[in-house]
């Protein structure tokens, strides 16, 4: 089977308990899949060692490239660095957690065109009453706001480079990836869902549900809707999926 290349970005805000492990993980899947390959280790302004990590790995490995930020910047700078700078065929960014289980995406070794992975969580055991409801309403309103009938738009996607450069991203936030995958789905680029197990984290603690965070991100989902008026509006009648006629 004709092999890929792959861009991954591993993003790291306080994580110097796993993201040795998790960069140790991810390579060796590049290995195995990868025709070609960059890992990009983002490190977001941490303050617990992991900058200091980051940098022994890239020198260990000169696949790795560190990136560091020295101020905290949050989820949408890093997802940006990785998106509308990736070199290679599939583009999958992930969190140093360790709470996506990277060996998933083996079977996705290889990627059609015009197609892209999202991967759902089934049960989200590990989260707490106040977790769940907030990932119920993101969902809702990305379905009646934005038109995204995803599963879960906020776990691991992986999309394909030549369809990411056509999308002109506007978002710096954590909704980046909301955009990318409203923006494909309205040009007709498929869709293939897979399950994903949600592992517990075993190191720090979760920054993605602080009240200052939520309501960024309900701010965002309004500007979201108006890009996406915006983007409809210059791109009506031009699907991708005619690329292939």
């Amino acid at each position: 089977m004709h092999k890929q290349s792959w861009t991954i970005g591993i993003l790291c805000f306080n994580e110097a308990g796993t993201i040795r492990a998790e960069v140790g993980k991810t390579l060796k899947v590049l290995k195995e899949i990868a025709s070609d390959f960059e890992l990009l280790v983002i490190d977001d302004g941490s303050t617990d060692g992991s900058t200091e990590i980051i940098k022994e790995l890239g020198r260990e490995y000169p696949e790795i490239t560190p990136v560091i930020f020295e101020q905290n910047k949050g989820i949408g700078a890093g997802l940006r660095r990785i998106y509308l700078h990736a070199k290679y065929d599939n583009v999958l960014a992930t969190a140093g957690d360790g709470q996506f289980d990277i060996h998933e995406i083996i079977p996705f070794a290889t990627i059609p065109p015009h197609h892209f992975i999202s991967f759902y969580r089934k049960e989200n055991t590990v989260y707490n009453g106040y977790r769940n409801a907030l990932s119920f309403f993101n969902k809702k309103l990305n379905e009646k706001l934005l038109g995204i009938t995803l599963k879960d738009v906020n776990w691991a996607q992986i999309y394909k480079n030549e369809d990411l450069k056509r999308l002109d991203l506007q978002l710096t936030s954590s909704l980046l990836g909301s955009e990318i995958c409203a923006k494909l789905l309205y040009l007709g680029v498929k869709k293939i869902e897979s399950e994903s197990r949600y592992l517990p984290r075993t190191y720090g603690e979760s920054k993605g549900s602080s009240w200052k965070t939520v309501k960024k991100a309900l701010r965002d989902i309004l500007v979201l809707v108006k890009i996406m008026r915006k983007f409809r509006q210059h791109r009506k009648g031009q699907y991708i999926s005619e690329d292939n006629q």
